[in-house]
């Protein structure tokens, strides 16, 4: 059974910096888009980074590009995402969540097809 877990969240100041992890196990994530998504109380869960299978391709929500970076290490079955130039609004639950996709030319996918999530990790921004 394929397993996601997150871990670097934290509390920190605006303008500070984080490294968000996610490891794998039981699963190759080499077969899968994996994407960052965080979620606040009675919000949806909305996508701020994708990454295709290989790492060509990256995609991200308008409030992150430029600030935030995804990328992948198949060799060690694991994704980051490296978060700059924090502020408030990015304070929530991060969840690192992979999609099974038979082609290396996406970057996100319908969120129904992202079977797999990890339990999440707090990120606050606080000054």
């Amino acid at each position: 059974q394929g397993q996601l877990v997150e871990s670097g969240g934290g509390l920190v100041q605006p303008g500070d910096s984080l490294r968000l992890t996610c490891a794998a196990s039981g699963l190759t994530l080499s077969n899968f888009v994996t994407g960052w998504f965080r979620q606040v109380p009675g919000a949806e869960r909305e996508l701020v980074a994708g990454i295709s299978r290989i790492g060509t391709i990256t995609r991200y929500a308008d409030s992150v590009s430029g600030r935030f970076s995804i990328s992948r290490d198949n060799a060690k079955n694991t994704v980051y995402l490296q978060m700059n130039s924090l502020n408030t609004e990015d304070t929530a639950a991060y969840y690192c969540a992979a999609a099974e996709v038979a082609t290396a030319y996406y970057a996100a996918r319908v969120r129904s097809e992202y079977k797999y999530w990890g339990q999440g990790t707090q990120v606050t921004v606080e000054g």
